[in-house]
């Protein structure tokens, strides 16, 4: 799970990898590779390649009170890529488009994309008597922060995994299309979860303007980059092996998370059930946090701890996704090997 700021995280034939409906399958995932596990929290900043529309404002318009957005068909959800033909990306460049293209009286182009098609359509700026300047009666936005958990970096070609599932907007639960950076970050409390309310761990960004590495993609399976700099706080230093999809089984195993400061810990789990996968899918496996320490300062698993290596019988084997609401000690992973087959889409730093 993962906690944002502004947004919340929970986000094939490539590179000559053997994929299905662009997934890993099997037969690529059986392929030997190691890594260094993570478990460090960090900060996780992207910015969109558009700007997002979450919601709509009324304008208050003599005795009218609409969204001229909302007329024109826009949609909660919709990534408005050009105005005028102008591409945008920052959500001061569109308020400086509408309120030049308003002050002249005329309308102005939208181009946006919805479920992947790209769309366009017209709108007129109106004077908002409320506000005093001219709006379209969106809401949108263009960057999202927050803090998770990396799961690995294969210190040959400088690339990292993080969280194991999308980033999505809170509002929208549209996945974000962007890049961004990957930087320090320290846990400086925790919510426990219970029964019906999963908990969170609160951090902070450490160190802002050292950049660890570069988002460069954000899919079903994590956050995945090329690394600058190599964490300095890792468990394990130490290069592991991944664990085929086929070679997990149910059973003891240890999980690497922060749960206080940049500390880097192992808890006790236990895998309850391993799901038959041929082609990736996120929910791999059941997990049950049984370690003491853990349960009594989180009450199992809480959201920012998504991306938190599983390690057992000496092979990383995944990564904790989801929580389960009805019992924060239970929650679903993901196969590492997975993971690992995106990061072969990354181009490894010069």
């Amino acid at each position: 799970m993962w906690r944002l700021a502004k947004w919340i995280i929970i986000i094939g034939l490539i590179g000559g990898l053997w994929f299905t409906n662009g997934q890993p399958t099997l037969a690529t995932a059986t392929q030997p590779a190691t890594v260094i596990p993570g478990g460090q929290s960090i900060g996780i900043k992207l910015r969109s390649s558009g700007v997002l529309v979450v919601g709509y404002h009324f304008i208050h318009s003599g005795r009218q009170l609409f969204s001229p957005g909302e007329r024109a068909n826009i949609h909660i959800g919709d990534l408005i890529t050009k105005v005028d033909g102008k591409r945008v990306t920052r959500v001061d460049l569109v308020s400086r488009e509408i309120e030049g293209i308003g002050s002249h009286g005329k309308s102005l182009n939208l181009e946006f994309k919805r479920k992947g098609q790209i769309l366009s359509t017209k709108i007129k700026p109106m004077w908002d008597e409320d506000s005093n300047v001219y709006r379209i009666g969106l809401y949108i936005r263009d960057s999202a922060s927050g803090v998770g958990t990396m799961t690995f970096y294969d210190p040959k070609n400088h690339v990292f995994a993080a969280l194991g599932h999308v980033v999505t907007d809170a509002d929208t639960g549209q996945a974000i299309e962007g890049q961004g950076e990957i930087v320090r970050a320290a846990v400086t409390s925790i919510d426990r979860g219970e029964s019906g309310q999963p908990g969170e761990k609160r951090g902070t960004f450490v160190n802002e303007n050292k950049i660890l590495g570069k988002v460069l993609q954000n899919n079903a399976f994590g956050v995945y980059g090329r690394l600058s700099v190599r964490p300095d706080n890792s468990l394990i230093d130490m290069p592991m092996l991944i664990a085929s999809p086929n070679e997990v089984k149910p059973g003891p195993a240890k999980i690497l998370t922060v749960i206080h400061d940049q500390k880097v810990e192992a808890f006790d789990v236990n895998i309850v059930k391993v799901n038959v996968q041929k082609t990736a899918s996120i929910k791999s496996f059941i997990i049950q946090v049984t370690d003491p320490k853990l349960l009594k300062a989180t009450g199992g698993i809480v959201q920012g701890m998504s991306g938190s290596p599983v390690i057992a019988n000496h092979k990383l084997i995944g990564a904790i996704t989801h929580v389960f609401l009805s019992d924060s000690s239970r929650g679903y992973g993901v196969f590492a090997a997975w993971m690992q087959q995106y990061t072969k889409t990354i181009e490894p730093a010069a």
